[in-house]
């Protein structure tokens, strides 16, 4: 593998794309002018307008080498605490492109009082 890596048409050194329900994660290396790298974080979603279009909202971190292990570290220790003392619940509902919920069948009994 070359030292040097090639940059992408957006300047990433690496990118990738994570699709999760309603929103879309991304993952891109970058580099310094001085060659030194880091990750940004991206989340995407989309958001309709009352006139029906569409734009994207984004958040966006930057997560510098020297910030790694301590970002993973607490990353996985909240991780962790949620998957061990989280309540359980259904799974979300995936969302069609206009935002509305796939049809399914609701009993009023299953509405409660």
């Amino acid at each position: 593998m070359s030292e040097e890596l090639e940059k992408n048409e957006s300047g990433d050194l690496f990118s990738k794309s994570v699709r999760a329900g309603k929103r879309t994660y991304f993952f891109d290396v970058k580099s310094t002018r001085g060659n030194d790298y880091y990750l940004t974080i991206t989340e995407s979603k989309k958001r309709f307008g009352t006139d029906g279009k569409f734009s994207y909202e984004k958040h966006k971190i930057f997560l510098y080498k020297e910030d790694f292990e301590k970002f993973v570290e607490g990353l996985n220790e909240a991780v962790a605490h949620i998957k061990e003392n989280a309540p359980e619940i259904e799974p979300r509902q995936e969302y069609s492109d206009n935002g509305s919920a796939g049809t399914s069948e609701v009993s009023f009994e299953d509405l409660g009082n």
